[in-house]
């Protein structure tokens, strides 16, 4: 009993978050969600150097993270990025409600520019690539990475599918980057799920 009060507390709190997050979104233009979303990331791009300053031997560290070949592109990020948007495609037709994220990421891919859609997916990819694969997961290995990837999406907690998506898609652009060893392939990856979940959000959104 004592831990089923225990669940319904936590996702009373977690709707209770989630609907102060899209209350407070609502509130915004497109224009100033836009300039939100990019300042959360930059933020991640400081965090992300100037923790390597002091977590890394060398700053040249970052120079070894970023080789890359054509090839590799195709199989270590396109392919990769396809399948998971498939994958995710079938889901929203089984189970449409367990991938409501309170209509938070429609309210920041919707009524958007294809310019401010692009470039806000290739922020995102490029800072949270560079956090969590180049830093944490450079440093901390796989697991803590992914972990922590999580955890920042905290508005998933009372989504189970959505958050075991967002771990299992931590988990493969871990994977991505332990296997490469560059964060240009997950960067890729990680930009083509985000792009292509972004229009779909924007196309279909009401």
């Amino acid at each position: 009993m004592a831990k089923k009060t225990s669940k319904n507390i936590t996702s009373a709190i977690m709707v209770k978050y989630m609907s102060k997050q899209v209350e407070l979104l609502r509130g915004m233009s497109s224009k100033e969600v836009y300039r939100q979303v990019l300042l959360s990331q930059f933020i991640f791009i400081l965090l992300a150097f100037g923790l390597s300053f002091f977590l890394f031997d060398s700053m040249t560290v970052w120079f070894e993270l970023f080789t890359w070949n054509w090839i590799n592109i195709v199989v270590f990020a396109i392919l990769p990025a396809i399948t998971v948007v498939l994958i995710d495609l079938i889901l929203f037709m089984i189970v449409p409600n367990q991938l409501d994220d309170g209509g938070i990421n429609e309210i920041i891919f919707s009524n958007r520019t294809t310019w401010e859609l692009v470039s806000l997916c290739a922020v995102v990819g490029v800072s949270e690539e560079v956090l969590f694969r180049g830093v944490i997961q450079t440093t901390f290995g796989l697991i803590t990475a992914s972990v922590i990837f999580a955890i920042i999406h905290v508005r998933y907690l009372n989504k189970p599918l959505l958050l075991i998506s967002v771990v299992l898609l931590s988990f493969l652009l871990g994977y991505i980057y332990e296997v490469t060893q560059s964060l240009v392939y997950s960067m890729v990856a990680h930009f083509i799920i985000d792009v292509l979940l972004g229009f779909l959000i924007r196309f279909t959104s009401k």
